[in-house]
């Protein structure tokens, strides 16, 4: 049985709907309410426990458990009370990592692309311990995912007892199924393909930066089903890890990306750039490319979709179709 924390959220019910498929027995820790609902609907589940529930679970059930994957936390980049996200994503994280470690469970974690702040110290993922302590994250949120990076470094570079096999997964601008409950923090795909739904006008963000024109601000999107393989193969093979980047490893703008939707929809559409709100200016990010070499270093073969590939799959398999959830 694998345990998912998050596992009714965007990656974790993609993962847990791959799991399923092969024929896994599952557990999930996660609340499921509201639209999160249906991100389960359709998978039977060996267990289903709350956050407050998830201790005792282990304690009774921690025997049956063949790995963990860690993909809860507080994921909002605008969350602002730094107590609660180090409860959640650091403190939490930290009692899985050593509940693996005693019970010799692999140990799979989401970190995030938001460690790397503005770009300033590359998009490397760099296991090391002054690289990490060096990076600048932009926000509370991103602050909390590289605290946790950090303390998985030292226990490293400690020599403390380790899971038998770990993995970081710092994912990027992800898109994709099942995002639906994520309300403003759901993918620029999934709101633009809605305000199209309204009418023939897209709303982008303007520029303020004079490098980049509007709508020319860069991102790495990444198709949610290459971060599932990904997570599969690393399941598939414990002898690979280590804190790994998971972007598609190319940089895109948003008006490429909105052209890609209008494409995967066969109309034409118009985009009007607004500007961007005071309150997200000053940690605004105008480029994210992951380093993708890691990964495949440690032996990952499988090809990555493009933009326009991972965008078309998603409009047409699951938002035109009658139920859009994986």
């Amino acid at each position: 049985m694998i345990l998912i924390t998050g596992g009714a959220g965007f990656i974790g019910s993609n993962l847990a709907a791959a799991l399923a498929e092969r024929g896994h027995s599952l557990a999930v820790c996660d609340r499921v309410d509201g639209a999160k609902a249906g991100n389960l609907a359709k998978l039977e589940l060996a267990a289903l426990v709350t956050p407050e529930q998830l201790a005792d679970f282990l304690e009774d059930d921690g025997g049956r458990l063949t790995a963990v994957v860690h993909l809860g936390a507080i994921s909002s980049t605008t969350e602002t009370d730094e107590d609660k996200l180090r409860r959640t994503n650091v403190e939490m994280s930290q009692a899985l990592w050593r509940f693996c470690v005693r019970t010799r469970l692999p140990f799979l974690y989401a970190s995030s692309a938001a460690t790397y702040g503005d770009g300033a110290q590359g998009f490397d993922d760099n296991p090391d311990l002054a690289y990490l302590r060096a990076l600048q994250p932009l926000n509370p949120y991103g602050r909390s995912k590289n605290a946790f990076d950090i303390w998985v470094a030292e226990q490293l570079a400690a020599g403390a007892p380790r899971p038998p096999q770990w993995a970081g997964l710092k994912f990027f601008n992800v898109y994709g199924p099942n995002e639906y409950h994520k309300g403003p923090q759901a993918s620029v795909v999934w709101h633009l393909f809605r305000q199209l739904q309204a009418g023939d006008t897209v709303r982008l963000f303007q520029s303020h930066n004079p490098a980049y024109p509007d709508g020319g601000q860069l991102r790495d999107f990444v198709w949610v089903g290459d971060c599932v393989a990904a997570m599969l193969w690393l399941l598939e093979h414990p002898k690979a890890g280590g804190l790994l980047n998971l972007g598609s490893g190319r940089a895109r703008s948003f008006n490429d990306l909105a052209a890609a939707l209008f494409a995967a929809l066969g109309r034409a559409g118009r985009i009007d750039y607004v500007p961007t709100p005071e309150s997200l200016r000053a940690g605004y990010q105008y480029f994210t490319e992951a380093r993708m070499e890691r990964l495949r270093e440690i032996g990952y073969p499988r090809a990555l979709a493009s933009l326009e590939e991972g965008v078309a799959r998603y409009v047409q398999d699951y938002l035109q179709q009658d139920d859009p959830y994986r």
